[in-house]
């Protein structure tokens, strides 16, 4: 079946990743820099996304393994070299087995991981593994404690089948203020975890160290060490006011990030409506004079937030026209009178820039009351993504 040309897509620019890359590669120095793919890319697809990080970058980050099949199928039908791939996010015995056919790396974050070790073993495959340490964020990792009582001891025992190239940890608190006190405590307990693992599991000293994400990456340069992990801003958004804050007062000047992503939407409708005509469920908008509306084939089953509504504004024809109704399920509602002349179909821009006006994605996510990094996420798997040069 051919796609509807009455449907919203999105647009994925080479140009801003390629931009983006160039500045962590000039932000990190000597480390590495690694994209991370998780959550459909950030919405943008993971397969769509590919195409722009495979052979930008020198890692590929994911959270499950079924992203880490996927890139490698890929990578066949593309015809492709094969990536570095780390699966950060949870596995079972039967993953390992299959992603070390794969030759994709995993992480170890708890003593449960010891139970891969010979399933490995009977099938007769070796994994490379990077060890997750809970420095402080109290989520996944081996806790000092933990590493102390002998919970990671078996990877001493385990070197037939499992190779440690890696340590990492997550930061807690890097992008929701100015002062890194506590990321600075948190690289003090990474590298005392390191000691650990080193004496008691038989971790070589030159194992790689990866800890910063986007946020740390710009603003906390001991945090970089080998590689960075760099999620949300790989697609040209800062992780946070603060952050921008103080890459400007760290770097010297704010590096050129550029966001990667364009929603638009063609109308389903354009037409007149008489003034005193209500607009939308619960009849929350009444037409204070005569309006020209346009119907766009969007909602929130596409991702773009109910809390938006009676907030937001697109861009047509380069002006700001407002959102009045409520957001529906696969409608919005939009004010075009002052945007075009006549009744002939028009596209909204939802996301990115229409001349000299933008609608960036921090700002829906202010109307939806959420941050940016879930507006980005919910954008529907089901949309059409493009990328353009």
């Amino acid at each position: 079946m051919s796609t509807s040309p009455v449907a919203s897509w999105l647009e994925l620019s080479e140009r801003a990743y390629a931009t983006n890359v160039a500045t962590f590669r000039a932000v990190a120095g000597p480390a590495r820099v690694g994209a991370v793919l998780k959550g459909n890319a950030y919405g943008h697809g993971l397969q769509e996304t590919l195409s722009l990080a495979h052979g930008r970058v020198d890692v590929l980050y994911v959270i499950t393994p079924a992203e880490a099949v996927a890139i490698r199928a890929w990578e066949g039908q593309h015809h492709r070299p094969r990536s570095e791939v780390l699966v950060i996010g949870a596995v079972s015995a039967s993953d390992c087995v299959e992603l070390a056919r794969l030759h994709v790396s995993v992480v170890a974050a708890d003593r449960g991981f010891a139970d891969a070790v010979p399933a490995l073993r009977a099938a007769g495959l070796k994994l490379d593994v990077h060890v997750h340490l809970d420095t402080g964020l109290g989520r996944e990792g081996f806790t000092r404690a933990g590493l102390e009582a002998g919970e990671a001891d078996f990877f001493a025992s385990a070197k037939d089948v499992v190779t440690v190239k890696g340590a990492l940890s997550h930061f807690a608190n890097t992008e929701d203020v100015t002062e890194q006190d506590y990321a600075r405590t948190q690289l003090n307990n990474f590298e005392a975890g390191v000691k650990v693992l080193q004496a008691r599991a038989g971790v070589e000293a030159d194992v790689e160290r990866h800890f910063a994400a986007s946020a740390a990456a710009l603003v906390l340069p001991p945090s970089r060490l080998d590689v960075v992990r760099v999620g949300i801003s790989m697609y040209g958004l800062w992780p946070s006011a603060e952050t921008r804050l103080s890459a400007r007062v760290v770097l010297g000047a704010l590096p050129a990030l550029e966001p990667v992503l364009s929603w638009k939407a063609p109308s389903q409708v354009v037409k007149w409506l008489p003034a005193g005509s209500y607009v939308g469920y619960g009849c929350t908008y009444r037409c204070a004079s005569e309006t020209r509306v346009a119907v766009l084939p969007v909602g929130y089953w596409d991702g773009y937030p109910r809390l938006a509504s009676g907030k937001a504004h697109v861009l047509v024809n380069g002006r700001r026209c407002a959102v009045i109704g409520r957001v529906m399920m696969n409608h919005l509602i939009v004010d075009v009178t002052h945007a075009t002349k006549d009744d002939q179909p028009v596209v909204a821009t939802l996301l990115g820039r229409d001349g000299e006006e933008q609608v960036s994605m921090e700002t829906i996510a202010g109307w939806a009351q959420t941050i940016h990094y879930e507006t980005m996420t919910r954008l529907g798997p089901h949309l059409r993504r493009v990328v353009v040069p």
